[in-house]
């Protein structure tokens, strides 16, 4: 079992190369390889908030297969110029799960690993929340819950109006849909009917205080967003699958009326036991007996994967 106080190790685990995912060209196995390099990063993020001794683990590790495949499946994109005018565009509304965020960001080339583990030092381009004006690849600085939507909506009628075809996605936790900002986005959304813009619930119904449905009730969700004249999936598909995600796509890809929804069931501390679906790990450091026990957790379903 590793120490505490080690650092991350590249024989702890095979580690996959950006490269050879983006390079595969058989379908399947290019899945297989994007779900290995979530796990990856799911165990790069546990490193780095244990030893940084804060961070939300609890969201971040629920995001991990949307963000890895948005980034290395979906999105069109240039790492070598991050402002390049027609990129789709990524509003991570719940900016709490940033360190998940920059460690696919730089798995994907838009600055070097080792950054990563500067997460929340002053002056560090990792910041807490995502900041678009220090870290290459934020397309929007994000953290105070519920204005991402409409931040997304602005990005996507700027489209529209400059006759530009990017996408952009938003992607929301249950927390940014408690917020009544969000619906305002919502009816501007339905009324000005921009193309190519897509919300994506990061459903993983546990918040800082406890159980989504205790603190908020959401349900019934799909009813209310297509009240609210949206186009939404039948299918609520499984978030922490790439292959369900890569199928929700496809069904995104062929939707002529917008703006789209789509939820995606996902697991809060995903790939760790005793923090999975509980609140306490929703932002609480990793002490080092959770770290100790919870990390061989994560090596183990890595592993699993070869």
């Amino acid at each position: 079992m590793r120490s505490a106080s080690s650092k991350i190790t590249e024989s702890d685990f095979r580690r996959i190369s950006p490269k050879e995912v983006l390079l595969e060209k058989k379908e399947s196995k290019k899945i297989l390889m994007m779900q290995y390099l979530a796990q990856q990063c799911r165990i790069d993020v546990f490193d780095v908030i244990h030893s940084k001794g804060t961070g939300h683990w609890g969201g971040a590790s629920s995001s991990a297969e949307l963000l890895v495949s948005l980034y290395f499946y979906i999105m069109n994109i240039k790492p070598d110029s991050p402002k390049w005018p027609d990129r789709d565009r990524l509003v991570l509304s719940k900016g709490h799960a940033s360190c998940m965020l920059y460690s696919i960001l730089a798995n994907r080339g838009f600055f070097d690993l080792q950054e990563v583990h500067t997460f929340r030092d002053i002056d560090s381009n990792m910041q807490g929340h995502p900041s678009m004006n220090k870290t290459p690849g934020v397309d929007m600085s994000t953290g105070a819950l519920g204005h991402g939507l409409s931040v997304g909506l602005g990005m996507s009628l700027a489209a529209k109006i400059s006759d530009k075809k990017f996408w952009t996605f938003v992607i929301t936790g249950e927390g940014c849909l408690d917020e009544g900002q969000t619906w305002e986005a919502m009816m501007a959304a339905a009324k000005f009917k921009p193309q190519r813009f897509i919300l994506m619930v990061d459903y993983n119904a546990v918040q800082l205080d406890g159980k989504s449905k205790d603190i908020m009730p959401l349900e019934p969700l799909i009813d209310k967003l297509r009240a609210f004249n949206w186009k939404v999936s039948d299918k609520i598909y499984d978030g922490n699958s790439v292959s369900d995600i890569c199928k929700s796509w496809q069904w995104i890809n062929i939707q002529d009326d917008f703006p789209v929804a789509v939820i995606y069931k996902t697991v809060k501390g995903k790939g760790v036991s005793f923090m999975e679906n509980d609140n306490k790990w929703h932002g609480a450091p990793i002490d080092n007996e959770s770290f100790n026990i919870g990390r061989p957790q994560l090596i183990a379903d890595l592993k699993k994967m070869e």
